[in-house]
């Protein structure tokens, strides 16, 4: 180990969180190693492909703080408003719904729509101009933990080593496997379909969950363009079986499809970019550390996209773990054991409690079951007259 290069953290995985974490803690002085088994050149593709992310107003403060959301290449769009309603393909809207305004809070929006190559833009920039992060990629890392530290062994023959080994290297990361840390999978039998729209009228910053039987449809506000002023993206789940039917439609059926789902608030509309499908499932490891190691973002924990706080979630897991280490301050061992457990203890309850709760809303929402859907357009309706209750949901909403 004399003759490794010593970092204060290397990060395993360069995804959104890993990315975003690394760019944080080299903000703070921090030296950072980020491995990634994918190239990141400076500039990704720039043509819009339709994937969006939500950012709740508690997660912003990560990307802020890293600078990378001032960095963003495309404008977000702010949440201003959400809108709950239940319902079947095809046919209008229960009457009874609910709705948020983000006034009834404060000032600040629920959170921005973010196209997803605007943010890995914003990070690629920084890995490969950030003196403070050492990126190696395409590469593989093998990993070896010692008392004092961990070296890491590039597929290139180059030695390393770091206080803290954090694994943001995705559901089936392998460096959770390798410390041992188990994991609990729920499959859902349902993917999710991806997609943007341009449509005829604007959104005014609206952004729709619609419940259907098959599961939940949601339209994000996105920022327009000179060619298409008035975008959204739109994410809707079905069974796993539907979904793949759905994704081989023509683009004039596919699009029909959309609009059965969507309803006619926003007028004509017209598929923009590509579509996606994602098989879905939820995930949660029975710890968040080992000597030397934590698990961050989807290494340590995936949930249901029906409300849309699955990155969040990750944003803000690096920004406690980004927290702790620099309340330590420079020269702490960053991979002592009483930070890994205040780390662990921050996060894992409020994540669990995050996935049982959109765990029970799919299992409540996505069925035809008739005294189930009374009973929850009932439940819509009494919280829309409830305001204490709604700002509680409001908060929740926000990250905060």
């Amino acid at each position: 180990m004399t003759n490794a290069m010593h970092h204060d953290a290397a990060i395993i995985g360069a995804g959104p969180v890993g990315g975003a974490l690394a760019c944080r803690l080299a903000a703070a002085g921090c030296s950072v190693l980020l491995v990634d088994q994918a190239p990141l050149p400076p500039m990704e593709h720039p043509d819009f492909d339709g994937r969006a992310y939500a950012i709740a107003a508690g997660s912003k403060r990560l990307l802020d703080e890293a600078g990378l959301w001032e960095a963003l290449p495309f404008t977000p769009c702010p949440i201003l408003d959400i809108r709950v309603t239940d319902g079947k393909p095809g046919r209008p809207a229960s009457p009874l719904s609910l709705h948020f305004d983000h006034q009834a809070v404060g000032e600040e929006p629920f959170g921005w729509i973010i196209e997803a190559r605007a943010l890995r833009i914003a990070i690629n920039r920084q890995l490969n101009t950030n003196p403070g992060i050492l990126l190696r990629a395409p590469a593989t890392a093998a990993i070896t933990y010692r008392p004092e530290a961990a070296t890491i062994r590039l597929t290139n023959g180059d030695s390393h080593s770091a206080s803290l080994v954090l694994a943001a290297d995705g559901r089936n990361s392998q460096v959770r496997a390798a410390a041992g840390i188990t994991v609990t999978r729920i499959p859902y039998r349902q993917s999710a379909v991806v997609c943007a729209i341009a449509h005829e009228k604007p959104h005014l910053g609206l952004a729709l969950e619609h419940f259907l039987p098959g599961g939940p449809f949601a339209q994000l506000p996105m920022t327009g363009t000179l060619e298409h002023p008035n975008i959204s993206a739109i994410v809707f789940t079905d069974k796993a079986a539907i979904a793949e039917r759905l994704h081989e439609l023509d683009k004039a059926r596919f699009t029909h499809e959309v609009a059965r789902r969507l309803g006619s608030h926003l007028g004509a509309i017209e598929l923009i970019g590509k579509r996606w499908t994602y098989p879905l499932s939820a995930m949660f490891a029975t710890r968040y550390t080992a000597p030397r190691m934590a698990l961050v973002g989807d290494s340590a924990h995936g949930i249901h996209p029906i409300a849309g706080q699955g990155l969040n979630l990750g944003l803000r897991d690096a920004l406690a773990l980004a927290d702790l280490m620099i309340q330590a301050g420079p020269g702490a061992d960053f991979g002592a054991a009483p930070l890994l457990a205040a780390y662990q203890a921050a996060r894992r309850p409020a994540n669990m409690a995050m996935l049982a709760a959109t765990d029970s809303l799919d299992r409540l929402f996505s069925t035809d079951n008739p005294a189930l859907r009374l009973a929850r357009d009932l439940g819509l309706a009494a919280v829309q007259r409830m305001p204490r209750l709604k700002a509680g949901f409001m908060r929740a909403a926000m990250g905060k």
